[in-house]
């Protein structure tokens, strides 16, 4: 996070981090709290080695980390996040047709799951097939690797389609609540007008706004290509989780604390990760185009040597 951004945090959640100082103690500055919590989410120190290094006891340095995390999820979630219009839902269309050439396409669905902690007395609750105990991070991403819609805190034995069905999502989108735009028909194409869709992989349900692949087998080239297109749409959910966990390293160990406080944490590193997409976007190099048809020009070698011969070298 570069320095600009970290200053348009902290004024964000200032307001909301400054306490009372007393006759007994000073109260920990908000600069203190912030950076403290954007330490243990970047890293995978444990709230242990925290103590060692800001000098502030456990159950303070917890109890500030969880706070901060509610205050960050609170106060930018409508900033970063907001509920999407029919205008949104267009742009979001319109940036996965020009990054990955899937028409109608309002999103890339699929489900995370965040290692945790045996809960005590939970049973096989969050044990999931991977052979562990997690949470599910169900998640809707744009073609900027942006969360649009997320979904936190569900057992890890169950199925990410049967979170989808169960959650406000789903039921938003079979009630077709999130105000989707009007159907239009594809580019090229003179047929009626298609619905504006969100693929996902095979673990999905086809519905009228959920496209998934076609079944692997006795495939023509009109269904291999489909599939082909649909996999390059889908697979900005999994980069924008590799790069959520690669940014906010937490999540590469098991996170040692109750499920309530874990998805404070989740949520607080998805408003991170849509703020630092807005914040501090890379710029990208300008790169030159490729050419097709090169003139290499040979020096001559020595005064006998004729003028520089010129190789044409045809690229496929």
């Amino acid at each position: 996070m570069s320095v600009s951004a970290f200053d348009i945090l902290l004024a964000s959640l200032r307001s909301g981090l400054v306490f009372q100082d007393t006759n007994m103690r000073r109260s920990i500055i908000p600069e203190e709290r912030l950076l403290l919590t954007l330490r243990f989410l970047a890293t995978e120190n444990s709230f242990a080695s925290l103590h060692y290094e800001y000098l502030l006891g456990i159950s303070t340095i917890s109890g500030i980390v969880c706070h901060t995390c509610q205050l960050i999820w609170q106060r930018l979630r409508d900033a970063v996040m907001p509920q999407p219009k029919a205008e949104d839902w267009l742009r979001i269309a319109d940036g996965f047709y020009k990054s990955s050439q899937f028409p109608n396409c309002i999103g890339a669905l699929d489900g995370k799951h965040i290692r945790v902690k045996k809960p005590p007395h939970s049973g096989s609750q969050y044990f999931n097939f991977k052979q562990y105990f997690s949470i599910v991070l169900l998640a809707l991403v744009d073609s900027n690797y942006r969360f649009i819609i997320v979904g936190i805190g569900a057992y890890g034995s169950t199925a990410d389609a049967r979170i989808f069905c169960s959650s406000r999502m789903g039921e938003r989108l079979r009630a077709n609540q999130p105000a989707l735009p009007e159907p239009r028909r594809l580019p090229g194409s003179s047929a009626s007008a298609a619905p504006f869709v969100i693929v996902a992989d095979e673990g999905f349900a086809l519905s009228p706004h959920v496209l998934r692949a076609f079944p692997r087998r006795d495939l023509d080239d009109r269904k291999r290509i489909f599939n082909y297109r649909l996999s390059r749409a889908r697979r900005y959910v999994e980069c924008a989780f590799g790069i959520l966990s690669n940014k906010w390293r937490v999540f590469m160990s098991s996170l040692q604390m109750s499920p309530q406080n874990a998805t404070l944490v989740i949520q607080a590193c998805v408003i991170l990760h849509n703020f630092t997409r807005i914040h501090d976007v890379p710029s990208e190099p300008e790169v030159a185009p490729f050419p097709t048809t090169t003139s290499v020009g040979l020096d001559q070698a020595s005064s006998n040597c004729g003028p520089p011969a010129v190789v044409k070298l045809q690229l496929p």
